[in-house]
């Protein structure tokens, strides 16, 4: 039996098992806020324009699309309804039409829908709360450094210019992990969610850096999502974590406390809305910032725009507050629960990558490079970048 054994097996020291913990349910928002760079709040906006949005967006959603992109040489789809929505205000052109056409993975749009009423009286609500919470977190070195403002007045942090909106029947239909694209969104963006309906699970992940993967393991959070709740995913949160919207066997129906309001349709169609509904519509308000628009984003040699990525995989220890003049690197976390004990939480690194694959057949060019926000003339910042790292030289 000794020949058998593979070589020198009895001397070799095992190596440590890596501790493997189960899902981590978090409900309360202190509990959201202590183990993820995000917070939870609960019932956001008044009830009554809460039913009203809901009835606006579902009875919308009917025309939304399931995104399209090619895997592995076959096409796949999305196994939930989407559309894309810009605020009233905001410029129509050519920036606004390829921002849609990313978030439908490339594929030619119509332009962009303008945010509904009870869309934009729901944003305003949600801007309040969202610089409100942003004021209180230590900043990113690479978030945006804002317009300027008069003395005396408090700087607009962030300011909703452009939703993507979901809609999941069922508790089937779902999203996979993944982490938001920041063609659009520049690095260490906040995006707020909220969402309406039925209650559905929204679960994060961290992606632990290379150098970590022996040493521990990622730990799945789930946080139950009640109809009327918001959930910010602050700065941060797309550069360490990704995020789904799992599957479910069983959910709860919702029963619209309010009924629909009378122009969404003839007497059939609101009699249908204000019926027991099995859907969940999410809407993610998110800042497209000015230094990313579409004239600056770089194409790849199949001459399609980029796609903006972060290096998840391989980052940095926590550095000082970003108005330290002794910071090094280009960023900085400002997730409690991430800091200290040596944790690899910051990334200094970001790609432009060829996103061809996804809407030509498959077949990408393989184009990448760093960005380097100094060169492609990026901000302003909230850090000073001109004394701080830069991946080009590294």
């Amino acid at each position: 039996m000794a020949l058998l054994r593979p070589p020198n097996s009895a001397g070799e020291t095992p190596k440590p098992q890596i501790p493997q913990y189960p899902p981590l349910t978090l409900v309360a928002p202190e509990h959201v806020a202590r183990h993820t760079p995000c917070t939870l709040h609960n019932s956001i906006l008044p009830p009554e324009l809460a039913c009203r949005l809901f009835h606006t967006m579902l009875h919308l959603s009917r025309d939304w699309k399931r995104n399209k992109w090619w895997l592995f040489d076959r096409v796949v789809e999305s196994p939930h309804r989407t559309s894309f929505y810009i605020r009233r205000d905001v410029n129509e052109g050519n920036d606004m039409r390829e921002a849609a056409q990313y978030w439908y993975n490339g594929r030619q749009t119509d332009a962009p829908a303008q945010f509904p009423e009870p869309m934009e009286e729901a944003c305003r609500i949600i801007e309040r709360v969202v610089n409100e919470e942003m004021r209180k977190r230590e900043r990113f070195p690479l978030e945006w450094g804002g317009y300027p403002v008069k003395d005396g007045e408090e700087p607009v942090l962030w300011r909703a210019n452009v939703a993507a909106s979901n809609c999941y029947e069922g508790g089937k239909e779902s999203v996979g992990f993944h982490s938001d694209q920041l063609t659009y969104l520049g690095p260490y963006p906040t995006i707020a969610s909220l969402s309406l309906g039925v209650n559905r699970i929204f679960r994060l992940r961290e992606v632990i850096p290379t150098d970590e993967k022996e040493k521990r393991s990622a730990r799945t959070f789930n946080v139950p999502l009640r109809h009327n709740s918001l959930i910010i995913m602050h700065a941060s949160t797309q550069e360490v974590f990704k995020h789904c919207v799992p599957a479910q066997n069983t959910i709860d129906v919702f029963r619209p406390p309010y009924p629909p309001p009378q122009d969404l349709g003839d007497p059939e169609e609101l009699a249908k809305l204000s019926e027991a509904s099995n859907a969940r519509i999410n809407i993610t308000f998110r800042f497209y910032r000015p230094d990313f628009r579409a004239q600056t984003t770089p194409r790849c040699r199949c001459d399609v725009p980029c796609i903006l990525r972060p290096d998840m995989k391989n980052r940095y220890e926590d550095l000082p507050p970003s108005n330290s003049r002794d910071n090094n690197t280009e960023g900085a976390s400002s997730s409690s629960s991430a800091k200290g004990a040596g944790r690899r939480s910051m990334v200094a690194k970001y790609w432009w990558t060829c996103y061809a694959g996804a809407q030509n057949d498959g077949q990408g060019c393989g184009f990448w490079k760093v960005m380097d926000v100094t060169a492609e003339g990026r901000g302003p910042f909230v850090g000073d970048i001109a004394s701080m790292y830069t991946p080009s030289s590294k």
